[in-house]
């Protein structure tokens, strides 16, 4: 069995692929100071584009006739991270932390599927979006979101809440 042939090639490549855009959303959030970073979302990322091309590959042998749903595999990956994305959500009191994480893990996730199926430019485009997203919503969020929410509180809330933060 010859290791370097034309498809294993494309496969390796896939999967270098899928850690670089995985990476890319995780340096972001490692940037952010989150629990989930670059490390994290290069693996889900490269995990999601490995099971892809499994998923291929034994498409490619059932050919036989033995009926392997392609679509099986990918699908499972996306139930697995739900369940990930559940370990990375804590409260605190009633108010929920790290579920822009765990969504951008579930994206990072897709992202390693539609490498895995080799839609290199739908995969780049996202990876682009999701770190569009982390940055510039953030901004607004923080900037003019809670600003305005800061005044539009009565001036009891404003006071209480500011006692609580120090």
């Amino acid at each position: 069995m010859e290791i370097f042939t034309s498809q294993n090639l494309e496969f390796f490549a896939r999967l270098l692929l899928a850690v670089f855009f995985g990476g890319l959303i995780g340096l972001e959030r490692q940037m952010a100071h989150k629990t989930a970073g670059l490390r994290t979302f290069a693996l889900v990322a490269l995990g999601s584009a490995l099971l892809t091309v499994i998923s291929i590959l034994l498409s490619q042998d059932s050919l036989s006739g033995s009926g392997f749903d392609i679509s099986r595999i990918p699908s499972q990956i996306v139930t697995g991270i739900g369940f990930i994305g559940a370990g990375l959500i804590i409260f605190h009191g009633m108010r929920p932390k790290g579920i822009t994480t765990a969504a951008g893990l579930w994206v990072s996730a897709a992202v390693g599927i539609a490498t895995g199926f080799g839609f290199y430019l739908i995969a780049a485009f996202t990876t682009l979006l999701t770190i569009l997203i982390f940055v510039i919503f953030w901004f607004f969020e923080e900037k003019i979101i809670k600003k305005w929410e800061w005044t539009e509180q009565p001036e009891e809330e404003r006071n209480s809440s500011a006692r609580n933060e120090k």
